[in-house]
């Protein structure tokens, strides 16, 4: 006997036919984390892998400033330009459908004033079709942030390890320790909620202090390094996929893509100079 299909399916909608995706956007900030619906977010630097993470289904793709000592060859983030940033933003907004794509100001491109931050994140905005900026900083920063909301800028904040500031903070550490950085950490969340930031990044800070955070504030967190009590996480993709060696220990690696390219060149090497390749196959005749 068929199932009468109308009791399981909504009306309209046939049988089998999966939810249509949506481009996520600001308002679903809030929306998600008021449903419990955990954030997902992975960097991008480029269209190919933009395209990849887009079509898997992650909600954010953060093109970080980490492209600096992740994809060209830093030591840090402190070098990355403006201009560099820009051209990396826009191949990931040309390859993405449904992700929405955010984009870092780098080191000294937004400091100075909130005047200076508008005309920086204009440029990206304008320059490479992201639909939000992440700046670092708390209280300091909360006139940028204000003046890029109210002129239609989303902004996604930055909190605890801040890798700007790593010459400041004396290296890659574990921020928010101590009761009374725990509790500046919580006005600095408190302060770019007030200025109109749409979410908070959380990065290398201890799980009760982020938990905390996330509890005050009526915007969502996303943590790297930030325990599991957050509203969603967000890793650099080459920790995230096992492309080298090492990751940090907040990190976990989600395949061996790195082993797995390396051996794909190791072959292609071995058949170029046997000349198994190319074959019949891959050969045009007259």
């Amino acid at each position: 006997m068929t199932e009468n299909v109308s009791s399981t399916v909504p009306a309209g909608t046939l049988a089998g036919d999966a939810p249509k995706r949506k481009r996520f956007r600001v308002q679903d900030f809030v929306a998600r984390k008021e449903a419990g619906d955990k954030l997902t977010m992975l960097t991008a630097y480029d269209g190919v892998t933009a395209r990849i993470f887009d079509d898997a289904g992650v909600d954010l793709l953060l093109v970080g400033d980490s492209i600096g000592d992740n994809m060209l060859g830093h030591e840090n983030t402190i070098p990355v330009t403006l201009d560099e940033m820009i051209v990396a933003a826009r191949s990931v907004a040309r390859a993405t459908k449904y992700a929405m794509v955010v984009a870092d100001l780098p080191f000294g491109s937004y400091e100075a004033s909130p005047e200076q931050a508008f005309t920086s994140a204009a440029a990206m905005m304008k320059g490479s079709g992201a639909q939000a900026v992440k700046i670092e900083g708390g209280q300091r920063i909360a006139a940028h942030v204000k003046l890029l909301t109210q002129s239609g800028i989303p902004v996604i904040g930055h909190l605890g390890l801040t890798p700007q500031s790593e010459n400041m903070l004396g290296g890659k550490r574990v921020q928010a320790r101590s009761d009374a950085a725990a509790e500046q950490l919580c006005q600095d969340a408190l302060a770019l909620q007030e200025a109109g930031a749409s979410a908070v990044v959380l990065e290398m800070v201890p799980a009760p202090v982020a938990a905390r955070v996330s509890e005050i504030l009526a915007i969502p967190t996303i943590g790297i390094g930030a325990g599991k009590d957050v509203d969603g996480q967000v890793l650099v993709w080459l920790d995230m996929a096992g492309m080298g060696d090492w990751s940090p220990r907040f990190a976990k690696q989600f395949g061996a893509v790195g082993a797995a390219l390396r051996a794909a060149a190791t072959d292609y090497i071995g058949e170029v100079k046997s000349q198994a390749f190319p074959g019949p196959e891959h050969t045009f005749e007259k």
